[in-house]
């Protein structure tokens, strides 16, 4: 999931030294430059020897911090701070409350500081069958991270089926979530498009429409009607 150094939870954690600091600097430097890349000239066409020249380091470099293209491409600072925001969240709080309010916010600040990346993003996991592939691989590794905070806040032991099995839910119901809302242009609110997901999880699947035949006429289709 792709929320940054800004939020709450990461206010109150110690800066980084310089070292870190300039590790940033450099993987900042690495995405943006195929970021604009893949802009400019496709992802297919993106090669690391291109993009280490634009970022200013050497091949190398790239593949000590990012392993593949598409690691480059999907990797943000999300997850971390979607695990410690969880945590930080009143206990007393339904659950399914605290999700929705830690989803609103990641997704606020992505809209706000990177909004054309997310965009690329998700594009990119719709029409680049590797970008894909990889994104599932790394939802185990989300996924662990959210068996921890989930088994913290529900008294469960995180490496319980039931724990893991709603994690990878909640992780594979995002990444579905973001593959529906790029496949539709990006047109609707994806704010709304993830509450929508989170009732799904919470609620289970609404009442399926069903077509009532028009008046005087069974053949005939009418409008679709949803039953219970």
């Amino acid at each position: 999931m792709a929320a940054t150094a800004h939020s709450s939870a990461s206010a109150a954690a110690p800066q980084p030294g310089l070292r870190e600091r300039k590790k940033m600097k450099t993987r900042i430097a690495i995405r943006d430059a195929t970021y604009r890349l893949i802009q400019e000239q496709g992802y297919d066409a993106t090669t690391i020897e291109q993009i280490a020249e634009a970022a200013e380091v050497s091949p190398s470099t790239v593949f000590r911090y990012f392993p593949t293209k598409e690691d480059i491409v999907l990797t943000d600072e999300y997850d971390p701070v979607l695990e410690q925001e969880l945590r930080a969240r009143p206990a007393d709080e339904p659950w399914f409350d605290s999700l929705r309010y830690v989803l609103r916010k990641a997704i606020g600040l992505g809209n706000t500081e990177e909004p054309e990346v997310t965009r690329l993003r998700t594009r990119l996991m719709v029409e680049v069958p590797a970008v894909r592939s990889r994104m599932m691989e790394s939802m185990s590794v989300t996924g662990r991270l959210l068996c921890r905070a989930i088994g913290e806040r529900v008294g469960r032991d995180p490496e319980s089926l039931e724990v893991r099995v709603f994690a990878m839910s909640l992780i594979g119901g995002l990444m579905e979530t973001s593959l529906y809302w790029a496949e539709g242009g990006h047109q609707e609110d994806f704010a709304d498009v993830v509450d929508r997901a989170v009732d799904v999880l919470e609620h289970g699947l609404p009442p399926a429409a069903r077509t009532v035949p028009a008046a005087g006429n069974p053949e005939a289709t009418g409008t679709p009607r949803m039953t219970s």
